[in-house]
């Protein structure tokens, strides 16, 4: 059965799968197709200008890194990383690495794959005109310069651990020869699906806006799958009733447990636990813009009472379900300086009543803790568009309310919600960041240098800071692990914020698809080495 290239109608794509199923025995080329429901849309397919997690699952199909780290490996452990587009490479001194392109390696134009596309892509990336998330890890720091036309030198501007994931984890290899005479400020205005050429085992055949999106493998891909499909569609739990209808067979997050059991109740669907790259948080205000000091929550013996007043892993449980832990600190469960050395201020009610006692909060007849006529209350600020933030919010305030202290609860629209965090206009706030493999990142979000960026609560500590530097300098992981160990420790000492959660994320799957593996910092990146059978 064969079907004319060029833009489907979605009901086709249905039928033809129901006709797999009533004859398996028939080769059926509909048979390897693979459908996603995804709840959003990419706004662009070129890598520099992919923000959306969706637009990243579809572009890594396409594009290459020249190597990828495993997902459970240290990026700064070059025995770590696996052939992308490049299948060897060497270190020639301290301050340079040589990359080989993979023989034979092509664009699906049909041209050649050179040392010049790698020196563009990551001239490209690191431009600020382009603002890729990408660009402050490269501009100035990193150089490429072609060897021969299939090796590249990448150059450092300094000698550091991290030298191997910043020459590949942040850039997708792009054609030079189509994009190079486009100029880039019309770059994000370019939707024309022939400039969306990569060198990877899939190609975009078709984009219909708002509607679905098609993937078909490149001549000689190694891959049983013929096709796969994205359909768009307006929310999560629109992309489960996909799934359970038979419409889809995959869905990269099914979110509360309610939708969990929604799936697991239906025999024609299993599901896939992985952790997650996430991990949640409440974050205290210690200062404002202007240097002062919170009249409540810049006192580090209230913080460490208020910690030890709220029993993390149960709230993370209870809210998230099943495999959902309260991490040691802010990283996710895939974050390779997760340790349970790592020291937490415990959950002991009595211990945080006898400091506030002492700190001279007492309760009144009401229950409350006052000192001076002063409440012992502060506002916790959530977007209003998550509801878990909003549980979790209300979670903590009775848990605190249990303690003596009064707090409210203030639900704003996501931008409102971003642009008091950047003011300092909160007293606490939830949030929640996405780790990449590499730890340096929590920065930005933790240490003064952050102040500027992502550490909105202003938090500063000098001991903190240098142990953190020190580890990020580390030449290995057996050095860096107990510095890194060393600073969390710091860190959850001073309770800068109570570290909530970090969730075991949860994909429904069709049982026709096997072969699943997923790796959770891009779910989809074997997605060439999984099989499709027929519909039941």
């Amino acid at each position: 059965m064969r079907v004319r290239q060029g833009r489907w109608a979605w009901p086709a794509l249905i039928a033809f799968a129901a006709a797999c199923a009533r004859a398996p025995a028939i080769p059926c080329d509909e048979c390897g197709t693979i459908v996603i429901a995804a709840a959003g849309e990419p706004s662009s397919l070129f890598p520099p200008l992919v923000y959306e997690t969706v637009g990243r699952d579809i572009t890594d199909q396409v594009f290459e890194r020249l190597a990828n780290l495993a997902p459970d490996a240290a990026p700064i452990d070059p025995a770590g990383y696996r052939p992308g587009l490049a299948d060897r490479w060497e270190r020639v001194d301290s301050l340079t690495l040589r990359f080989h392109l993979r023989a034979g390696a092509r664009w699906q134009d049909g041209s050649p794959v050179t040392a010049h596309d790698v020196v563009f892509s990551f001239a490209a990336y690191a431009d600020p005109a382009l603002d890729t998330e990408a660009g402050p890890a490269l501009a100035g720091q990193v150089t490429v310069e072609p060897e021969d036309s299939t090796t590249v030198l990448v150059r450092f501007a300094r000698a550091y651990p991290e030298q191997w994931y910043d020459a590949t984890w942040h850039v997708r290899i792009l054609p030079a020869h189509i994009w190079e005479a486009i100029p880039r400020e019309a770059w994000a205005g370019d939707t024309a699906l022939a400039h969306v050429v990569g060198s990877g085992p899939f190609r975009v055949v078709d984009w219909v806006p708002a509607q679905s999106l098609r993937l078909e493998p490149m001549p000689g891909a190694a891959t049983t799958l013929t096709r796969v499909v994205w359909r768009f569609v307006p929310d999560p739990d629109a992309a489960v009733n996909l799934l359970l209808s038979g419409e889809a067979d995959l869905v990269e997050q099914l979110g509360p447990p309610a939708r969990v059991a929604r799936v697991a109740a239906d025999s024609a669907a299993r599901l896939i636990r992985y952790p997650s790259a996430a991990y949640g948080f409440l974050g205290f205000r210690l200062e404002d813009a202007k240097g002062r000091r919170h009249p409540l929550l810049g006192d580090r013996a209230v913080r460490r009472a208020l910690a030890m007043g709220i029993d993390r892993p149960l709230l993370a449980a209870g809210i998230f379900g099943e495999g959902t832990v309260a991490p040691a600190g802010p990283m996710s469960q895939l974050l390779w300086i997760n340790s349970p050395d790592i020291r937490i201020l415990p959950y002991d009610t009595a211990a945080a009543a006898r400091l506030l006692d002492s700190l001279q909060w007492l309760r009144g007849r009401d229950g409350v803790r006052r000192r001076g006529g002063q409440v012992l209350g502060f506002d916790i600020l959530v977007p209003g568009t998550s509801p878990t933030r909003r549980d979790l919010a209300q979670a903590l305030q009775q848990s605190w309310k249990l303690l003596g202290v009064e707090t409210t609860i203030t639900a704003v629209d996501f931008p409102v919600f971003n642009q008091r965090l950047a003011s300092g206009a909160f007293d606490s706030y939830i949030g929640a960041w996405l780790d990449e493999p590499s730890p340096r990142g929590l920065a930005d979000q933790w240490t003064r240098s952050g102040w500027d960026k992502l550490n909105y609560g202003h938090y500063a500590d000098a001991a903190f800071d240098a142990l953190f530097g020190q580890a990020v300098a580390a030449p290995d992981t057996a050095t860096a692990g107990p510095l890194y160990r060393a600073a969390m420790d710091t860190l959850n000492a001073d309770a800068p914020a109570l570290f909530l959660y970090a969730p075991m994320q949860v994909a429904g799957a069709a049982r026709r698809v096997e072969g699943v593996t997923i790796n959770p910092y891009s779910w989809l990146s074997d997605l060439a080495s999984w099989r499709a059978g027929p519909r039941r």
